[in-house]
């Protein structure tokens, strides 16, 4: 399998405003499974299983920690980072979205299970998405759905050259 390396990808933590959690709030447990597993995922029959090893934890308390911690809008999902080209096809794409139909085109977006990442920028193109497909044809597919169903056309930003950047970094001291 092409697996470059499994990670937890990290979100803006939540405002301090709302009573949502912050970092600040994280338990030495959870912090510690942010830290140590952004790289490094056990690649073995039970994973989860392993971390909790590694933890001094066990598999239920860890899968409860990962799926909290997605809950609260720490990590956005834990998954396979695939090299490009290696498995299927995928695109960068761009949308220039009116800001009162961002967070339902955002969300109509969201539902796809070809869509890995999804951000806003403060930008003319303010919304940016990846999609990893199969096939070129599905990846075109999709690419017309969100156009039918927007009204707006999307730019597709496919990879030309790539360039490594390691996201991984000490999240704790």
């Amino acid at each position: 399998m092409a697996v470059e390396s499994y990670i937890t990808e990290l979100l803006h933590p939540p405002a301090e405003s709302g009573g949502q959690d912050t970092v600040t709030d994280l338990t030495p447990l959870e912090r510690r499974l942010l830290d140590e597993f952004q790289h490094d995922f056990p690649l073995s029959p039970t994973p989860f299983a392993e971390m909790a090893r590694r933890l001094d934890s066990t598999e239920e308390q860890v899968l409860y920690l990962l799926d909290s911690l997605q809950d609260r809008g720490f990590i956005s999902r834990v998954g396979p980072v695939f090299k490009p080209r290696r498995v299927g096809t995928s695109t960068l794409a761009a949308m220039s979205v009116p800001n009162n139909h961002l967070e339902g085109i955002a969300a109509y977006i969201n539902a796809y299970d070809e869509v890995n990442h999804n951000y806003e920028r403060d930008h003319h193109f303010n919304l940016w998405f990846v999609i990893t497909t199969p096939n070129q044809k599905r990846l075109e597919q999709v690419l017309a759905e969100i156009e039918d169903y927007s009204g707006l056309p999307v730019m597709s930003l496919p990879l030309v050259r790539s360039f490594h950047i390691d996201l991984g970094f000490p999240l704790w001291c």
